[in-house]
This record gives structure tokens, sequence and C-alpha cells, in this order.
């Protein structure tokens, strides 16, 4: 899992609130076993017509302002819904580093943070800000400072926000479950190998 302390990315305002996690990936593109590759699907009945397959150019990130964002701000309660990991696995391959909104679902959050995702949590007056300076200057880019709390821009704005401490560990040093238990990679080789004398096995050869 890639670390995250600083970030700074173009910024897309999607003003709606209570979006779950089949409108950020719908159902029928949960067959792959991967993790990558959902980039393409992310948020597909509002990017496309479903008519055609052409891209909605009514949706926010079909405009060209905001190609290549990689700061979301949204509504509250984002990631509501079904559990599933592949929504921040569509995110973070769309290109999204970090999330901003007044509030996450919990599992969505917590998958976000197991995949290298920041989900920030700000006051509901600082994210319309946000979104305000997003669909107003042009190229609006800010700064997900996880090293000091903060997400700041150019326009003057700043707001504290606050990350689990084991969260927040565990993002700064880019550590998945995975990363953690190889951690203690020397004592599980020990344990491996007192395990095997207790058991009386011994290895002869590599037949």
């Amino acid at each position: 899992m890639n670390q995250f302390r600083i970030h700074t990315g173009l910024v897309a305002p999607l003003d709606r609130q209570n979006v779950d996690t089949d409108q950020i990936i719908p159902k029928q593109f949960l067959k792959r076993i991967e993790r990558t590759g959902f980039g393409e699907f992310l948020f597909f009945d509002w990017r496309y017509i479903a008519a055609g397959g052409a891209p909605d150019p009514s949706f926010v990130l079909n405009e060209p302002r905001y190609r290549g964002a990689s700061i979301l701000v949204a509504g509250r309660n984002f990631g509501c819904g079904s559990s599933r990991e592949h929504a921040p696995w569509a995110l973070l391959d769309y290109g999204f580093r970090a999330i901003i909104a007044p509030s996450f679902a919990d599992i969505f959050a917590n998958n976000c943070t197991k995949n290298g995702i920041l989900p920030v949590t700000l006051a509901e007056p600082e994210v319309a800000e946000i979104v305000r300076h997003a669909g107003e200057l042009p190229s609006y880019r800010a700064t997900v400072d996880l090293e000091r709390c903060e997400v700041r821009d150019d326009a003057g704005f700043i707001a504290r926000f606050e990350v689990e401490a084991f969260r927040r560990h565990c993002l700064l040093e880019g550590l998945d479950d995975i990363g953690l238990t190889l951690q203690h990679e020397p004592q599980i080789t020990a344990y491996e190998a007192r395990r095997e004398s207790w058991r009386g096995v011994t290895h002869t050869g590599t037949g």
C-alpha cells in the first residue's frame, strides 16, 4: 500500500448526499478478482448515458476541468450501503487519494484506509466552502496534509481534521493488513521454527 503523507491535487466536487457503494461501483462489475481495473466503472450509472454508453456531459467527472482530479469532495454519509471493498478499489484505480465529506459510513472509511485512501471528515460549512471553490475557481487544487492533519488551499482556506491514531499510523507508513503482519516476520519465522521442533518435524531435503 502506498504511503499517504501530504497530497496536493485537483479537486472534483460531487455535491450529493448518501452516495452508496452501489453508486460508487455497481454490482454488475464485482466479478473481477483483481483489485485493479475498477476505475473504468466508477459511478458508472452517473458517468454514462444508459442508451448508448456515451459519457454523460452533465456529470461532474466528465467535465474537462476535473479531468485528473485526485481529491473528491462530497456530501454527508458518503460510502453508505453494502460493505464491498470494491468501492475504494474503484476510487483508487480512478486516481482519487483523498475524499472529503461531512461524514462517512464506518465500514467504507475503514476500507479506504486499508487501501491507501484518506477519508477526511470536515464540518459541513467547511465542505461547502471547498465545493464552492471547486466550482468557481479554475483548476482548483487543495492540499490534504496527514502529517499536520489539515486541509488547505491557495485561496486562504484551512481546516483541521482528526484521524484515529492507528489508522493515521498505517496510512503514514503505507501499512495494510499484510504489511502490519510482515512487521513481525522475524517473530513469525522463529515461532514456526519452534513449532516444528515441538511437533518433531525435521527437514531432510527439498523433495
